[in-house]
């Protein structure tokens, strides 16, 4: 039996992880660069860090991959371009806590996709699916009397979501027999391409920014890209996927608190309870066991 000491470093990177996720939205928020600019640079500033690990440490698998597996990371570098294109955006329109909230919705979209696949989904799923739509009816509604802009935040925002759950869909696939380290140089290294041609394509400036605007783009890199899901990959080996998707919602109310001391940015009250409403829906489908099975039976 394991004895509660040995858990230490889990909970521990676990706890660091989800600090450095919420960071995110704050930090986006706090950025003065264009926010397709910064999803582009906090990729490529990726890309560069991870290039010469796997140059070391995987350069065979690299030269082994084979047609599929490229192709499944090409996909999900393009999904994941999708997902960051809206909710980058989104958390520079909208409140930090809603964009985030909003984006938690990736296993929402998840169930769905299962459902249109032709599976059949369980009864908590499907609480979890129509309490989530109801919370972000009702966290949205509240932007409708303010300002246009946060409205289309709210949009931008559930389109993350939804492009995050294509990403992960794509990754679990090659993620199967390719290791994370490459899978995800790959996987951001067309991300970022994508990005740069689309800023190029609308004339997104990505130089001329403040000293203040290059470390923030930095310290997305290093917190949010690579040092927060680095750490949810360490805590998987001893937590379930279930429960970390669990603990990952933590990420709405950091959001908020952290958006409050960085940027002094407060969501409105109406908001609130439709926050709280999206992230109790989404936590019913990711506890659900239909959903739980799916993951056990992938390994």
């Amino acid at each position: 039996m394991t004895t509660p000491r040995a858990h230490w470093p889990t909970y521990a990177a676990l706890a660091v992880g989800i600090l450095a996720v919420s960071a995110s939205g704050p930090m986006i928020a706090a950025t003065a660069a264009p926010a397709l600019a910064i999803a582009f640079w906090r990729n490529a500033m990726a890309v560069g860090a991870l290039a010469p690990v796997v140059a070391v440490r995987r350069r065979e698998e690299l030269g082994a991959l084979n047609k599929r597996q490229i192709a499944l990371c090409v996909l999900a570098g393009v999904a994941l371009a999708a997902h960051f294109g809206t909710w980058v955006p989104s958390a520079t329109l909208t409140s930090v806590a809603t964009a985030t909230a909003l984006a938690t919705t990736q296993p929402i979209w998840t169930g769905v996709f299962a459902f249109l696949r032709g599976e059949k989904l369980g009864r908590s799923m499907w609480l979890g699916i129509w309490l989530a739509f109801a919370g972000a009816v009702v966290a949205t509604g509240a932007d409708i009397n303010g300002s246009p802009e946060a409205l289309l935040g709210d949009g931008l925002a559930l389109l993350g979501g939804l492009f995050a759950a294509v990403y992960v869909s794509f990754g679990e696939k090659v993620r199967a027999d390719v290791s994370t380290t490459t899978y995800t140089l790959l996987c951001y290294g067309v991300c970022a391409f994508v990005l740069l041609a689309v800023c190029v394509l609308w004339d997104v400036p990505l130089t001329g920014y403040s000293t203040t605007a290059w470390l923030l783009l930095v310290a997305l890199t290093v917190g949010p890209q690579l040092l927060g899901h680095s750490l949810f990959n360490f805590s998987l080996k001893r937590v379930p996927a279930h429960v970390l998707s669990v603990l990952i919602l933590l990420e709405v109310p950091g959001a908020a608190l952290l958006g409050w001391l960085i940027v002094h940015q407060v969501p409105a009250l109406s908001a609130l309870p439709g926050l709280a409403l999206l992230v109790t829906g989404v936590c019913v489908v990711v506890l659900s066991p239909k959903l739980t099975a799916r993951r056990s039976s992938r390994g």
